[in-house]
């Protein structure tokens, strides 16, 4: 699935346009009490439209003109389809054998990852093992020769080849190359254990668009009075709003987004307020346009980052921000799962303490059938074996759900099944279960998912700079992510897992969890006031 916009979201905007032109029709007064108004607010008041309340036969234009409002900045950013340039490429991942030949060590790995990350495993008693290591320099350099020596035999002229990255956790590297005879050689190698084909180049590509946003708020984003403003609802359903009345706000604590795009995320006045540390790409090829991408993860950050009072106060504004893109918004292959733990790894070289992550895979471009609900393990697929480890390197990753709960999958996605995370569902205000919400459990029968939040839907700032609400598990999830760091902040001396099971345990279902619900909605002040007495 798209991390943007996947196609079991549809159904639930349609949901919501239905329940909008009712009120239309009805009562605007209810509509002003739901909150939903936006700079086309005045669509939404009979007195705007005469016509509507007349004649009930215009209900389908109202849903429609809605769609289209609303349904706007959820395609910015594309138009059309062009050809993919440069001919047929493919990418393999590569599965080798150990890590003979490294010039690194386990007892200095300060040579690789930052003194952050690691006092983080000094700090929860963790230790550096194998898996920290890069890949064999060694073996890498073989990969470089044989793939050269083919090259230079090769009856293609043009055949190129490269070594798109490398995965330390899963000990892999990716090869890209539009030779089959260079992949042959490469898989022939005595270190060599497996071999994949992970993205073929597609015939074409969506076209980018140049987008706009605007320097400032209107007047009718801010909620006077408020502190704060749209995402009041969001914060308080789950407790957060006590720990920031404390002074627990994320300070000090870094949380990596792993996302498709942050589109205008450099110059957006509001995101600028940001504390963003740094940023990185990390699909193949790298993004000319890093912050004109899907404004997917503008969005996310903002549930977090957000600092404008009476407009959005997001659930971290005082934490540190990397920004790493990871989601080929062109296609969608199982190479994705390969740059989610190259940034993932990324996100623990630099010291990261949490990941959110509102991405999740089920089927791919052409292989609808890549997976099974059988694999819904924690740890077949590489993206989920990836998360599972991540709690074990001192991190705690929350991440979405997914939002096929109203498709034929129904259930959590890849990675949302791993071991030792928090995996985020979404509620409607009324704190019911979103229909596109996957649900569990996971196939080893562990509860799934773990936690709700308001994600049907939730204040967030768009790529245009605009306050928008928007529905998916992706918004629901970071607001979870900025309360674990609050929560973190108070409790700094407890550990990614005690973390993890602190809100569980202190979630509204936890002694009658179920498979659509989970534990239920956390208490982060609950969790507080636990987690300092234990």
């Amino acid at each position: 699935m798209s991390s943007c916009h996947f196609s079991s979201e549809t159904f639930g905007y349609l949901r919501y346009f239905s329940y909008l032109c009712n009120v239309i029709l009805k009562d605007s007064q209810t509509l002003k009490n739901k909150g939903y108004i936006t700079k086309y607010s005045w669509l939404l008041f009979p007195n705007k439209w005469p016509l509507l309340r007349e004649k009930q036969s215009l209900l389908p234009l109202a849903c429609l003109l809605l769609a289209i409002i609303f349904c706007t900045p959820a395609l910015a950013g594309t138009s059309g389809k062009k050809k993919y340039s440069g001919g047929k490429y493919y990418i393999y991942r590569y599965t080798l054998k150990d890590k003979q030949g490294s010039p690194y060590s386990i007892e200095h790995p300060g040579r690789w990852l930052s003194h952050k990350s690691v006092e983080r495993r000094k700090r929860q008693g963790l230790s550096v093992d194998s898996t920290d290591l890069p890949v064999s320099s060694r073996y890498l350099r073989q990969i470089e020769k044989t793939s050269s020596e083919t090259a230079k035999r090769s009856s293609k002229r043009s055949a190129e080849w490269l070594i798109v990255g490398t995965s330390r956790w899963n000990n892999t590297v990716l090869v890209r190359s539009n030779d089959t005879a260079i992949f042959r050689g490469i898989a022939t190698l005595p270190f060599v254990a497996k071999a994949e084909r992970v993205w073929e180049s597609p015939d074409s590509i969506p076209k980018m668009l140049k987008q706009t946003y605007h320097d400032k708020f209107s007047a009718w984003d801010s909620i006077k009075g408020v502190t704060y403003g749209n995402g009041k609802e969001q914060i308080e359903m789950v407790g957060g709003h006590r720990l920031h009345n404390i002074g627990m706000k994320g300070k000090g604590m870094t949380i990596a987004v792993l996302d498709g795009g942050f589109q205008n995320a450099n110059a957006i006045p509001a995101i600028q307020h940001m504390n963003i540390v740094g940023a990185k790409d990390f699909v193949y090829p790298n993004s000319p346009y890093f912050y004109q991408e899907t404004d997917h993860g503008t969005k996310v950050l903002s549930a977090m980052a957000a600092n404008e009072p009476e407009v959005l106060i997001g659930t971290a504004p005082e934490a540190r921000y990397w920004l790493l893109r990871c989601e080929d918004q062109q296609t969608e292959q199982p190479v994705e799962e390969d740059y989610w733990a190259m940034a993932a790894e990324f996100a623990d070289s630099v010291g990261a303490d949490i990941i959110s992550s509102s991405l999740g895979y089920n089927d791919y471009d052409g292989d609808s059938a890549y997976y099974h609900q059988r694999d819904l393990d924690g740890k077949t697929a590489l993206i989920s074996r990836t998360a599972s480890m991540l709690a074990k390197k001192g991190i705690v990753l929350v991440n979405s759900a997914g939002n096929s709960g109203m498709g034929p999958w129904k259930k959590i996605a890849f990675p949302a099944d791993a071991n030792d995370i928090l995996t985020v569902g979404a509620l409607n205000q009324e704190k019911k279960n979103a229909p596109f919400s996957g649900v569990g459990p996971t196939q080893d029968g562990r509860v799934k998912p773990d936690v709700m939040a308001l994600g049907s839907p939730a204040s967030l700032i768009s790529g245009r700079g605009t306050i928008i609400r928007d529905m998916g598990t992706s918004f629901s999830t970071p607001i979870v992510t900025g309360l674990v760091a609050c929560l973190w902040q108070a409790l700094p001396d407890k550990t990614a897992l005690e973390i993890i099971d602190l809100v569980r345990q202190t979630s509204s279902s936890y002694k009658k969890p179920d498979n659509i619900y989970g534990y239920g909605i956390p208490n982060f002040w609950k969790a507080y006031m636990i987690g300092r007495m234990e």
